[in-house]
């Protein structure tokens, strides 16, 4: 498993988007590592890739995050 360093900046704000507790979640690993493969997310936070695929369509479909190669990366605000 790919292992990235996250960085935490509390000045941001979720996107007001964001309404599940696993959206903020995945949304937040996202924003600290930079970006992250679907079972990458999975591994570091304990849930159902199947879920996370679900979050991560959710994501994208708002324009949140986009995937670029194997990885999901959260959109510049």
């Amino acid at each position: 498993m790919n292992q990235k360093q996250l960085t935490s900046d509390s000045s941001r704000t979720l996107p007001s988007e964001l309404e599940s507790s696993q959206a903020k979640l995945v949304y937040l690993y996202l924003e600290a590592t930079g970006g992250a493969t679907a079972a990458d997310l999975s591994g570091a936070l304990s849930m159902k890739k199947l879920a996370i695929l679900s979050v991560l369509n959710s994501l994208s479909s708002a324009d949140l995050v986009e995937k670029t190669g194997t990885e999901y990366v959260p959109h510049a605000r």
